[in-house]
C-alpha cells in the first residue's frame, strides 16, 4: 500500500485489506494509538489473548521475533505482532559492543520473510521522530535513522503518519465528541480548549471527558473551561515570556506561580523558558535578514513545531534583538547557578525574571 494518509488507511481496513507490515508514527500520539487499535481489531478482532504478541522496542530479541513471525495463529485468521517504540537511533539502552545500524539491518532481514498469516505493526508513541517538510510533495520526510525502517514498511507494507492537527481541525472534532456525550460546545470554545492543551489529542480527550461529566448535558462554556482545564506548562511559559516582553511584572510572577518550580523540575522549567526566548531571538534575527517563518522552520529543524516559529515571529516584535540576547544570557547564568549550587530554584528563577524585567527597561531607555 506504500505511504498513505489516515483516511486511506481507515478505508482499506474497513474493507478488510491488511498489509504484512505497518509503520505508524507522528506527533498526534492519540491518532497513532487509535489507528494501531484499529489495525489489531481488523486483524484479530477481540482475540488479543491468543493472537496478539506485544514487544517493547528496546527489549526486542530478533531470534524470538523470527519465531513469533513464523508461528501459526491460534483461534484467529492472523497472528498479530505489535512492536512499540523501536528506535533505529538507539535500539537498546545499552549499546555497548553493538551498532545501531547493524541491529536495524538484522531486524529488517528478519522482516523480509513475513508469511501471509502474520501482521507486524511498528508504532511510535514514546519518542519524537525528526521530520522535515517537503513542500513539493506536501509530506513530512523522516530525517533520522528511523527513515530506513519506515521506508522498508512503505515498500513492503504501509507507512502512515499522524501529524499534529491544527486548533481549528481539533475544534471540529471536539464539538462532535461533546455532542456524542450529550453536551454542546461552540467551535470558538473548542478551539480555545485545543490551544490550552497545546493541540495534544490525549490531553484534549482527558479534559473533554472531565468537562462533559461536569456539564451533565449543559453547554460547555468558556467559564467552565477556564475553571476546570489545566493549562499545559508550555502555555504558561509562553505567557511568562510575553509578560517579560510586555514588562508586566505581575503577570510574569503569576506565571511562575503556575509553574510550581521544584528541585526536581527546575532545569526542565529553565530549559523551556530559555527555549522560548531563543525562538524569539531567532525570529528577530530572521526578520532583520528578510527570512520567512517557513524558511526559519526549515533552517532550524523545527519539524512539526512550525506553530512555534509563527508565535515567535509575532511575539518577538515587542522586544529588540539586544533585549532578547540579554534575557538569554540571564537565563544561561541562572542555569549555571542552579547546576553549581544549592540555591532555591524558585528564588533563582524569580531573581532571573526580575533581572530580565529591569534589563528590558534599561534597554528601552537607550
Amino acid at each position: 500500500m506504500a505511504r498513505v494518509d489516515s483516511k486511506t488507511l481507515v478505508s482499506a481496513l474497513k474493507k478488510g485489506e491488511l498489509s504484512r507490515i505497518y509503520y505508524i508514527f507522528g506527533a498526534d500520539i492519540a491518532g497513532v494509538k487509535k489507528m494501531t487499535k484499529m489495525i489489531i481489531k481488523t486483524a484479530i478482532g477481540d482475540n488479543t489473548d491468543f493472537a496478539l504478541t506485544k514487544i517493547q522496542g528496546n527489549e526486542i530479541d530478533l531470534s524470538e521475533l523470527s519465531d513469533v513471525i513464523q508461528q501459526f495463529p491460534m483461534m484467529s485468521e492472523y497472528n498479530c505482532i505489535l512492536i512499540n517504540d523501536y528506535n533505529c537511533e538507539k535500539p537498546f539502552e545499552n549499546m555497548r559492543g553493538r551498532s545501531a545500524e547493524d541491529v536495524t539491518k538484522k531486524l529488517i532481514e528478519t522482516l523480509k520473510d513475513i508469511p501471509p498469516q502474520t501482521v507486524v505493526i511498528f508504532n511510535v508513541t514514546g519518542f519524537e521522530i525528526k521530520v522535515q517538510r517537503d513542500y513539493k510533495t506536501n509530506q513530512n520526510i523522516i530525517k533520522d535513522k528511523n527513515k530506513k525502517l519506515a521506508d522498508f514498511a512503505a515498500k513492503n507494507g504501509t507507512l502512515c503518519e499522524f501529524p499534529i492537527k491544527t486548533a481549528n481541525e481539533l475544534a471540529k472534532m471536539i464539538v462532535s465528541a461533546a455532542a456524542s456525550r450529550g453536551s454542546h460546545i461552540s467551535l470558538e470554545n473548542g478551539k480555545e480548549l485545543a490551544e490550552m492543551c497545546l493541540c495534544d489529542g490525549i490531553a484534549i480527550a482527558n479534559e473533554l471527558d472531565k468537562l462533559c461529566f461536569y456539564a451533565d448535558g449543559r453547554e460547555i462554556d468558556r467559564n467552565m473551561i477556564h475553571e476546570l482545564v489545566h493549562t499545559q506548562n508550555d502555555t504558561t511559559i509562553y505567557n511568562l515570556a510575553n509578560a517579560v516582553a510586555s514588562m508586566n511584572a505581575r503577570e510574569a510572577f503569576e506565571a511562575v506561580d503556575e509553574l510550581n518550580v521544584s528541585k526536581d523540575n527546575r532545569i526542565a522549567v529553565l530549559y523551556a523558558i530559555t527555549g522560548v526566548f531563543i525562538d524569539m531571538y531567532r525570529a528577530s534575527c530572521a526578520k532583520k535578514s528578510g527570512v520567512t517563518p517557513e524558511q526559519m522552520a526549515v533552517d532550524f529543524d523545527y519539524g512539526k513545531r512550525t506553530f512555534v516559529v509563527k508565535n515567535a515571529f509575532r511575539d518577538s516584535s515587542r522586544m529588540s534583538t539586544e533585549r532578547l540576547r540579554d534575557c538569554i544570557i540571564i537565563l544561561r547564568d541562572t542555569t549555571m547557578q542552579l547546576n553549581s549550587s544549592d540555591t532555591d530554584a524558585r528564588t533563582a528563577i524569580e531573581q532571573a525574571i526580575t533581572k530580565m524585567l529591569v534589563t528590558s527597561k534599561n534597554r528601552s531607555k537607550r
